[in-house]
């Protein structure tokens, strides 16, 4: 993967309670990181020898949306031409579940239709990455 023509972000519904964004945000790193290992640092030491865990080697923005907005971006990112970006999607009802079982089922009895996302992040060619989220404004 050549990190200088790939860009990731995360589009996350402002109007969520502060607790719910980091959550939000904590989650789709996790998962980018076990996705896309490759975009992880190697491990660094400090002028003490002690070391630092490697972190990700590319900035990730985090952009403003709201749940209409984020529903239509992953809609297009179903659409053809859109294959090689990856997505990571947290909704509502997965914010609901106590564990992943429970999660499990209740996605199988739901339509995507019937979920309300509280954001969306993907990493991907930074020309269709750009063309879906160029004009957002920065969470803040």
């Amino acid at each position: 993967m050549n990190l200088q023509n790939e860009k990731c972000v995360m589009i996350i519904d402002e109007n969520l309670p502060l607790g719910n964004i980091v959550n939000t945000a904590a989650i789709f790193g996790v998962t980018l990181g076990k996705v896309m290992p490759e975009v992880v640092g190697d491990d660094v030491i400090d002028a003490d020898g002690n070391i630092h865990m490697g972190i990700i080697a590319i900035p990730i923005p985090i952009l403003r949306g709201n749940p209409q907005l984020i529903k239509e971006i992953r809609q297009k990112l179903y659409e053809p031409g859109f294959e090689d970006v990856t997505v990571v999607d947290f909704s509502d009802l997965a914010q609901s579940c106590n564990d992943y079982d429970e999660f499990t089922e209740k996605m199988a009895k739901n339509a995507e239709s019937d979920l309300s996302y509280f954001g969306i992040a993907m990493c991907g060619p930074k020309k269709k990455v750009n063309k879906l989220t160029g004009s957002l404004p920065l969470l803040r």
